[in-house]
């Protein structure tokens, strides 16, 4: 192992964090390497800086002029464009967005946690965790309701064991089905991933619900090690007054010491900005000194180095540009909450004129960009099949039990219909 990486374990070792490093967490380091002594190099190198592989002339990155005169002139140096970004992200947009996380959170504020770190999107920073803290034959909790790239990352990737527990008792979170699959996992440290608003669900617990989860994990906490990675894909998009506003992280961030919590977040949804792939994963725990978040920021970033190198530089510009000094910036984000939530409202209000039907379930929801249906022991692959050849509408299979609508993409106007063609086609397949 390298001593470096050595190095970073033993100030981790007396950290809850200790008892999550997978193999490849405890041998992640951030090399001394070209990255490292280019960006030394640029602070004191002032004569010459012969370090990084970038052409540059007169103190500017080459680039094609066909690309740089598509951005608005004198907005941007080439070097907001061209050059490569830091490994972690630019400085002032993590900066920027931790104090918009704050902003969104004012729980969090006074709370101690590390700054957030760019990833290549939020896929990236929970890949980046489940690099990091989940090994082979681990245990990891999740709701049986949730989106199916965590199959992906945490069965094949890291080859976790995955521990369902189902969604929903009785219209609402099952915060007791959370905690005896937790007490139920066989190690003396577990993980678990919570995504709210969830995909597929677009359910997110109210405020009491979100409380009584804070409480079963301190309660879980008593005799187990419990790492809760908070997806917050879709933050910010909750349309009922009873919804908690605030993320998990908030609550579970300094909550125990023997709780460890990662919340990745995206400007992808929250700034609607879906192709430039900018994620943030952030660290949070009762009790870790600043020495031990320095040592899970050099292990990020490690991982981030022999992933992607370094993320998005233009997306990164451009999106610090607008929060900085954007005119439309708040306007903008507004009127895409006020779209989302007139078309929950229609489709709320238009399932409402379905519900005495029983071969179609909708599952409860409240924020977000979709709603899901249980399709109550029929096949759901057989209606997305028959919807998308007979009436030309697409939707999501998920688990061939679950019926996804990503009501964000369809028009106010038209969610009448779809939801009637959608009966429809339950009708002509199963009646």
């Amino acid at each position: 192992m390298n001593e470096l990486a050595r190095e970073l374990n033993d100030v981790l070792d007396k950290t809850v964090v200790s008892s999550f490093l997978s193999p490849v967490g405890r041998r992640m380091y951030f090399p001394k390497g070209i990255v490292a002594q280019s960006a030394e190099a640029g602070e004191k190198a002032k004569k010459y800086n012969a370090t990084v592989g970038l052409a540059t002339k007169n103190g500017e990155p080459m680039h094609l002029s066909d690309i740089y005169n598509r951005f608005e002139k004198g907005v941007f140096q080439p070097k907001e464009i061209f050059n490569y970004a830091p490994g972690g992200g630019d400085k002032t947009l993590r900066a920027l967005w931790k104090e918009d996380m704050i902003r969104k959170n004012p729980g969090l504020k006074g709370k101690k946690f590390s700054s957030p770190l760019v990833t290549s999107g939020l896929t990236h920073a929970i890949s980046l965790a489940a690099m990091l803290f989940i090994g082979e034959e681990d245990e990891v909790v999740c709701p049986d309701l949730f989106w199916d790239n965590y199959d992906l990352i945490f069965t094949d990737l890291v080859d976790a064991k995955m521990i369902p527990f189902s969604f929903f008792k009785d219209g609402g979170f099952n915060t007791e089905g959370l905690k005896e699959a937790l007490l139920s996992a066989e190690k003396d440290s577990v993980r678990l991933i919570l995504n709210f608003p969830n995909n597929p669900t677009g359910y997110t617990p109210t405020h009491e619900e979100a409380l009584s989860i804070v409480e079963a994990l301190k309660e879980v906490a008593k005799t187990k090690k419990v790492l809760v990675i908070v997806d917050d894909a879709y933050y910010g998009l909750f349309y009922e007054k009873e919804t908690e506003k605030e993320s998990l992280f908030t609550y579970l961030c300094d909550l125990d010491e023997n709780i460890f919590a990662i919340k990745g977040d995206a400007a992808t949804k929250e700034e609607m900005v879906w192709g430039f792939r900018i994620g943030f994963i952030t660290y949070g725990a009762k009790g870790l000194s600043d020495e031990a978040y320095q040592a899970l920021t050099n292990k990020t970033l490690g991982a981030i180095r022999c992933t992607v190198s370094n993320c998005d530089r233009p997306g990164q510009s451009l999106l610090l540009d607008a929060m900085k000094n954007g005119k439309h910036y708040e306007e903008d984000k507004e009127k895409l909450f006020s779209e989302m939530n007139l078309r929950y409202d229609i489709l709320k209000k238009e399932l409402e004129n379905y519900k005495d039907r029983s071969l179609l379930r909708p599952y409860p929801f409240n924020s977000g960009y979709f709603m899901s249906f249980d399709t109550t022991g029929h096949s759901a692959e057989e209606l997305r099949c028959y919807l998308l050849e007979k009436y030309g509408v697409g939707a999501i299979n998920i688990f061939d039990r679950t019926f996804r609508v990503a009501y964000c993409s369809v028009e106010p106007e038209k969610i009448k219909d779809l939801v009637a063609l959608i009966y429809k086609a339950v009708e002509e397949l199963w009646s």
